[in-house]
C-alpha cells in the first residue's frame, strides 16, 4: 500500500542478475527499480512503487529452471561466465527458450569491483539489448561487447 492508501504501482523488472552476480545484484537494486535477482523478497523503491518478489526464490534454482523462468517474463539475463561459448546446455537452453542473456566475461567479471565496472563502461550498450528480441547470448567486457549466439 502507498502512503494514500492505494495499492502501490508494480515496477516492471527489465533485468534479471544471475546467482554467479549476485553481490553485483544487490548493487545494481539499491540504485536501479528494474532489476531483481534470485531470492530477491522486492520491496519499496523510489517513486512510492514496489518492485515484486523474483519468482527464483533462491540462488540454487537449476539453469533448467530459471533460464526459461527468465525468458517467460522477458527480462534481459545478466551473468557472469566468461567461457559461456562452450557451455552447450546452457546456450541450448537460452535458444530453446527465446532468452536474452548478457555475460560478463574474462578478468573483466572476477569480483564485484570489476562486474560492476564493467557493467557500468558497457550500460548503454547493455540497456539498449532489452528492446532486442531473443535468443542471444553476448559477452561483455570492459572494452567491447560482442555476440556469441
Amino acid at each position: 500500500m502507498s502512503q494514500s492508501g492505494r495499492p502501490a504501482k508494480l515496477v516492471a523488472v527489465r533485468f534479471y542478475a544471475d546467482a554467479d552476480v549476485l553481490g553485483l545484484a544487490k548493487v545494481l537494486c539499491q540504485v536501479r527499480a528494474d532489476v531483481t535477482y534470485p531470492g530477491d523478497l522486492g520491496g519499496p523503491v523510489k517513486g512510492g512503487r514496489v518492485r515484486p518478489a523474483c519468482p527464483i526464490t533462491t540462488p540454487a534454482t537449476l539453469d533448467s529452471v530459471w533460464i526459461p523462468t527468465t525468458a517467460k517474463q522477458g527480462w534481459l539475463i545478466i551473468t557472469r561466465d566468461r567461457h559461456i561459448q562452450d557451455h552447450e546446455a546452457e546456450k541450448q537452453a537460452v535458444v530453446d527458450h527465446g532468452a536474452r542473456m548478457a555475460a560478463l566475461a574474462g578478468s573483466d567479471a572476477k569480483d564485484n569491483w570489476h562486474q560492476l565496472e564493467t557493467l557500468m563502461t558497457q550500460w548503454r550498450k547493455i540497456e539498449a539489448l532489452v528492446d532486442e528480441p531473443g535468443p542471444y547470448i553476448y559477452t561483455v567486457a570492459r572494452t567491447a561487447v560482442r555476440r556469441v549466439i
